[in-house]
């Protein structure tokens, strides 16, 4: 072996050496573990069941754990001042920087929370400004300090990016929403909003909670939310009162089926909390129940009232659409009471944008209706009866 082969063949082998020293080095060194979110204090989350709240010493923690239907995983949101403040082995998908001055929001039941919050006035942008129906954000909207943002699975990316918001918080129907997914990739956060998700009415009404970190104003959403909690309570036990419990259907005819809410969804929840005989209380599922005309016939033809005809907003309107609905009882003693027709200045439901926020004020309407006796002085907010 000459020298020049005498020396390759050393540093060769100590180079080989060395790796292996480092890859059993690697291999035996300790590994960090992913950082566990039950470490930190847990905020209090009563009745909704897709999101949590954690405390660390300089940091927030919101954990969206069903960001649309059927999502895999959580998404892990990390609010501080500084990232620096985050651990380093915790794990999340998007760090929200406080404060938080500019906000654009994608769904009308998201304006509420900003409002009770006296936080509206960082609402910067928002997908078709037709569907907001609260007072004080139509003013905003005609003073040209919310823009237009277009639809919201076709979001104007481009206007919304140069808003340069802090936040986005936007919600997905089927998987992540695609325009979302560009807005993330431009650098802005986006926090998924899952309210509609929820079935308990407490539990849409939480998501202020989620609002109340975002604007720093935690005791003051958590305040809000008692306040909710305690008046739906309070009207639950007033219904409880009641000697007799009306049979109610729901929903109408849509092409060819008649579609209307599940007993275990939302509005089922809401029936029932009022002391009603809902017709389809015992059905468990999420959307809405598809049933051929004869069959709600024969199960609810002697129904004492039809609470939420779908759009409708008059009993000719109803006959227009199908004859046969005058064979409802209900339908004949005038006993049909729909919320499409309280709408703000431009034609947006405020049943639909206040209602989830607000179902303290959605269970004394109903129990107004079908209790009269038992709430004398309520005026109903979002139902009127068909004429």
């Amino acid at each position: 072996m000459n020298k020049i082969q005498h020396y390759f063949f050393y540093y060769s082998k100590s180079s080989l050496l060395l790796l292996f020293a480092l890859i059993v080095w690697n291999c035996n060194s300790p590994k960090k573990d992913k950082f566990d979110l039950n470490s930190l204090t847990k905020k209090e989350v009563k009745y909704a069941s897709t999101f949590s709240l954690y405390e660390g010493d300089e940091f927030q923690v919101i954990e969206v754990k069903e960001p649309w239907p059927k999502a895999e995983k959580s998404l892990i949101y990390v609010l501080a001042e500084e990232e620096s403040f985050i651990p380093e082995n915790l794990e999340f998908q998007q760090f929200i920087q406080l404060p938080i001055e500019k906000i654009v929001a994608t769904s009308t039941t998201h304006i509420p929370s900003l409002e009770s919050l006296e936080e509206l006035d960082k609402l910067i942008g928002f997908p078709n400004l037709d569907y907001i129906s609260s007072k004080k954000a139509r003013q905003l909207i005609q003073d040209n300090k919310i823009k237009e943002l277009g639809q919201n699975e076709r979001l104007n990316t481009e206007v919304l990016i140069s808003l340069n918001t802090d936040v986005v918080i936007g919600f997905a129907v089927e998987g992540s929403n695609k325009s979302l997914n560009s807005v993330e990739k431009a650098g802005v956060p986006v926090l998924y909003n899952s309210d509609w998700l929820e079935n308990e009415p407490l539990g849409k009404a939480e998501w202020i909670k989620v609002f109340g970190l975002l604007s720093e104003k935690e005791a003051e959403a958590f305040a809000i939310f008692k306040e909710i909690e305690e008046n739906y309570l309070a009207t639950k036990q007033i219904a409880k009162k009641a000697t007799n419990q009306p049979k109610v259907i729901s929903g109408a005819m849509h092409n060819d089926r008649w579609y209307l809410p599940y007993g275990d969804s939302w509005q089922g929840q809401l029936l029932e909390d009022a002391n009603a005989n809902y017709i389809y209380n015992y059905t468990h599922g999420s959307g809405s129940i598809a049933l051929a005309f004869e069959k709600v016939l024969e199960k609810g033809q002697d129904a004492d009232f039809w609470i939420g005809p779908a759009q409708y907003t008059s009993l000719k309107q109803l006959l227009e659409s199908n004859k046969h609905y005058q064979k409802f009882n209900a339908f004949q003693e005038k006993n049909v009471f729909g919320a499409a027709l309280v709408t703000g200045e431009t034609g947006g439901s405020i049943y639909y944008e206040l209602g989830p926020n607000r179902p303290d004020l959605i269970l004394k309407d109903l129990v107004k209706i079908l209790h009269p006796e038992l709430i004398e002085n309520h005026e109903l907010v979002f139902f009127k009866a068909l004429e």
